[in-house]
């Protein structure tokens, strides 16, 4: 990966991050931005998205990826409003059209350290 492609990941990751903090409340949720990778042709950008539930979701009824793809959801529909604030703060072009999703990697790592735990527990 080239190093413009990784100071333009670090630039939106802080930027978007600081938007989300700002601009965005969710209840009995925190929603964090993970990282951000951008396409060579500096085209589109996905920000992954990690979603930690507070013990009181549970009392709400939806599941931690329900409440995931409801956070994803609310961020792509105001996506708009993110792009125009980025576009305004940041002196660069071409700007990448943001996409959020959802970050998996979270979920496999914790899935990971349970089995490490696991067979710690068992020696």
């Amino acid at each position: 990966m080239s190093s413009r492609i990784d100071k333009v990941n670090s630039l939106l990751e802080y930027e978007i991050s600081k938007i989300i903090l700002r601009d965005f409340t969710f209840a009995d949720a925190i929603a964090t931005l993970t990282r951000v990778d951008t396409t060579a042709n500096l085209i589109e950008a996905r920000a992954y998205i990690s979603v930690f539930p507070s013990t009181s979701a549970k009392s709400s009824g939806e599941t931690k990826d329900e409440k995931t793809d409801k956070i994803i959801k609310i961020l792509n529909n105001n996506v708009y409003d993110i792009q125009q604030k980025i576009n305004k703060k940041l002196n660069m072009r071409p700007i990448p059209k943001i996409i959020f999703v959802k970050d998996e990697n979270v979920r496999e790592a914790a899935r990971v350290e349970a089995l490490l735990d696991k067979i710690k527990r068992l020696d």
